[in-house]
């Protein structure tokens, strides 16, 4: 992809989803939730929460009254298949991550759950896919193999038919005093000997020679991943998300995010962030979905 506008087009043709605004009193979610309707992406919205906010015959409220109870009802919509996509409103995500994972009624499923987000900035020619930044606070060995197959699956949904993945570290040699480029090694030769399925991993690289072929070039850094990255994995919570805050704030680019390894997509982006990168990544939700 080339631009996240595509996300929208490409939902548009993906069928029409059905919407869980847990927390309707955020009326920046509410107005994504009314714009992807106006997209065609949506068919019905369920606002759940103490505000009734939009009125009309393609909306249902839900009143709740406690933040628990609001996560319980949008959980519940989903898992019982009224609805497609669960988007974060004005509920923590704590709360709506204890409701997501109930072994009754949640939207657990036997994989790990992890947070994909796809940055658009003037600088690069392409969209690129970082992992992950809002879920996994210090991912195992593991655990990122887990985090990587989850975003290849998302991206294989996309239309990627091999997508090239980076492991990001400070820097692209293995140093025995940095664990995560230990890890990077050990998983690009997992992904060599065929553990890691349709995709090309190499690792640890920098963030430069990831993206930019000019970079890797000076720094002799060979490959087919090399320059052309298109999924980057970073080694830390921290890392992912100023990374993908900073493609916002520092290069007035665009941002879309899911939490994908449940068995629906689930919007969670930052409080601050605008109807429309929230329609952005309802758009990538109901691509998905």
């Amino acid at each position: 992809m080339k631009s996240l506008k595509e996300l929208v087009e490409r939902a548009k043709t993906s069928g029409r989803k059905n919407i869980v605004v847990a927390g309707c009193e955020d009326d920046e979610a509410v107005k994504a939730a009314r714009m992807a309707y106006e997209e065609r992406i949506v068919e019905k919205i369920f606002l759940v929460g103490t505000k009734r906010n939009w009125i009309g015959n393609e909306v249902e409220f839900v009143h709740t009254q406690t933040e628990e109870q609001t996560a319980e009802e949008s959980v519940k919509i989903v898992s019982s298949n009224r609805a497609n996509i669960l988007l974060k409103g004005l509920v923590k995500t704590s709360v709506l991550l204890k409701a997501v994972l109930n072994k009754e009624w949640g939207l657990r499923s036997s994989g790990l759950l992890s947070h994909v987000a796809v940055v658009e900035v003037p600088t690069l020619d392409r969209v690129v896919f970082i992992t992950d930044g809002g879920m996994i606070i210090k991912p195992t060995l593991e655990e990122k193999v887990a985090i990587i197959k989850n975003a290849v699956d998302l991206m294989h949904k996309l239309g990627y038919e091999k997508p090239k993945v980076a492991i990001i570290c400070a820097v692209e040699t293995v140093n025995k005093d940095m664990p995560e480029t230990i890890d990077a090694s050990v998983i690009s030769k997992m992904a060599q000997r065929g553990e890691l399925k349709n995709c090309i991993v190499d690792g640890p690289l920098g963030l430069d020679n990831a993206l930019n072929i000019n970079a890797a070039r000076v720094k002799n850094v060979k490959g087919e991943v090399a320059g052309q990255a298109d999924l980057l994995v970073v080694p830390d919570i921290h890392s992912g998300n100023f990374l993908g805050k900073s493609a916002l704030y520092f290069a007035g680019g665009k941002i879309a995010g899911l939490i994908v390894g449940a068995k629906a997509p689930i919007v969670v982006v930052s409080r601050a962030d605008n109807a429309e990168s929230k329609l952005l990544s309802i758009a990538l939700a109901a691509c998905v979905g």
